[in-house]
């Protein structure tokens, strides 16, 4: 029990020094959100939203799964880490030079596909692309060396850079223009072009990433093994299967929107549909920063004689903190909402489903674990499916009926559909006897505390947001003490 502790302990040690550089960065630019929405406005926030829907597909297709393979063959002792490195690198800068090529060559194409009127938004955004790309196995190498402070160095400077690029042209730039100034960066400024500078500040950033990562890159030994790519592929393409499946799931909606919304501007929609999802950040950046911690560490404990247990402790621990963040967030929206311009505030709506939705997703990357320690990624590759099938059909008969809230249904729906038959496979490979009662009072518990938030006609915000506090203290306690009963009973 004392080992069990331990490693959990160090998991969560090191979720929250892999999390502090994605929550600060992403608290960070989640501050930009409000002069997002304000300089941008509903149309070009859609046209933003758009073009890194995009970009999230492609990222997870021209990475192809290769850092799950990484860590996989990385982490088998009767590997040379050397050979796994530089094959996976060298493959992947191989594989980015022929898509850079070919996007270049049809960049008319892509001007077309993202329907602006500059091929300078189409170049930026191969750049962004190939730059992050790029930056996967070196990010990778930092984790599976356990060397998050140098992995958090290394992304905070990328934020920082974008948050930095974005003040400049969104606002400094932006105040001296319409002041009237003459200065050069009055001069540079045009109203028109602030979706090219969000996509310049980003690829900035992106650039000066793969910079401070090039001494990690330079160290990797320059050694390529065809046949051992062939084994990683073989492994990881399943997993490429399962990613593209899952950005489907995560982005198709707001693909589609623009496309098969009733409304006479469905740009626009799709601008208040992508703001109001920024609101669920806190909860996809818990989720991120436990993915960055949870899989290299849930591969290294696969072969321990308590692996399945710890694996339901983690499950438990996430689900408490996610209906946290849940709670937290619907009981703190009437001040949250802040973050966006007002004229975005009709979809907020849709906040609640999709908190839920994003914190389903969590559960079931911690339930995938199964399927990838026991080397049966075809199955993943089935549940994905299934999924985007559902996303895809959902959004295409709900999205004409009743608008984007129809998106957050789907994503609800499709997730957990997934999650089911996720754990029904896994019940015949590899079960994991999570405890279902406790998880079930948990969720109870917390939506029980979310709808009468909610039915309480209460007019004081003070008042108001006092209950909340209650509420949301009251479910932390209640957690505590019942996870302290648990683990004394187990020692």
């Amino acid at each position: 029990m004392i080992i069990k502790l331990n490693q959990i302990k160090k998991l969560a040690g090191q979720t929250v020094i892999y999390g502090l550089s994605n929550m600060l960065g992403r608290f960070l630019n989640y501050l930009l959100i409000p002069l997002h929405t304000l300089v941008l406005g509903k149309f070009f926030f859609g046209k933003l939203t758009f073009i890194y829907s995009s970009t999230a597909i492609l990222l997870v297709l021209l990475t192809y799964g290769l850092e799950t393979g990484f860590f996989r063959f990385a982490s088998k002792k009767d590997e040379n880490y050397s050979k796994v490195l530089g094959t996976s690198l060298y493959s992947i800068v191989f594989s980015t030079s022929i898509f850079i090529f070919v996007a270049f060559l049809f960049k008319n194409l892509l001007q077309n596909y993202f329907d602006v009127n500059s091929t300078k938004i189409v170049i930026l955004f191969i750049l962004i692309i190939a730059f992050d790309v790029l930056n996967a196995i070196p990010f990778a190498k930092l984790r599976i060396e356990e060397r998050p402070i140098k992995f958090m160095v290394v992304k905070l400077i990328g934020i920082f850079t974008n948050i930095f690029f974005n003040l400049f042209y969104l606002w400094f730039c932006r105040r001296l223009f319409e002041a009237g100034s003459t200065s050069f960066c009055a001069q540079i400024y045009n109203p028109e072009k602030v979706l090219e500078y969000v996509l310049i500040a980003n690829m900035i950033s992106s650039a000066i990433t793969f910079i401070v990562l090039l001494p990690e890159i330079i160290k990797v030994k320059p050694v390529f093994d065809f046949a051992l790519l062939k084994r990683i592929m073989n492994y990881s393409f399943p997993i490429l299967l399962i990613g593209l499946a899952g950005m489907l799931n995560d982005n198709i909606d707001k693909l589609l929107i623009p496309t098969l919304i009733n409304n006479p501007n469905p740009v626009e929609q799709l601008g208040i549909y992508g703001a109001n999802f920024k609101l669920s950040v806190l909860m996809v950046l818990f989720i991120q920063m436990f993915r960055y911690a949870a899989e290299p560490f849930f591969f290294k404990n696969s072969e321990n004689a308590n692996a399945k247990k710890l694996y339901a402790d983690v499950m438990n621990y996430f689900i408490i903190f996610g209906l946290v963040i849940f709670l937290g967030v619907m009981f703190y929206i009437d001040f949250l909402k802040y973050f966006i311009a007002p004229e975005f505030w009709e979809g907020l709506k849709v906040v609640p489903i999709l908190l839920i939705a994003k914190l389903i997703f969590g559960i079931l990357f911690s339930l995938s674990i199964w399927y990838k320690v026991t080397d049966k990624t075809k199955y993943g590759i089935l549940i994905a499916s299934i999924g985007a099938i559902i996303t895809i059909v959902l959004n295409i008969v709900l999205l004409p009926r009743i608008g984007y809230i129809g998106s957050a249904f789907a994503s609800l729906l499709s997730y957990s559909v997934m999650l089911a038959v996720s754990y029904y496979i896994s019940t015949k490979h590899y079960l994991i006897k999570y405890n279902f009662k406790r998880i079930a009072f948990y969720f109870a518990f917390a939506l029980t505390l979310f709808f009468l938030s909610k039915l309480a006609k209460i007019e004081s915000k003070i008042i108001y947001t006092s209950m909340n506090t209650v509420f949301l203290f009251g479910f932390i306690f209640i957690a505590y003490i019942i996870e302290k009963k648990a683990l004394t009973h187990e020692n």
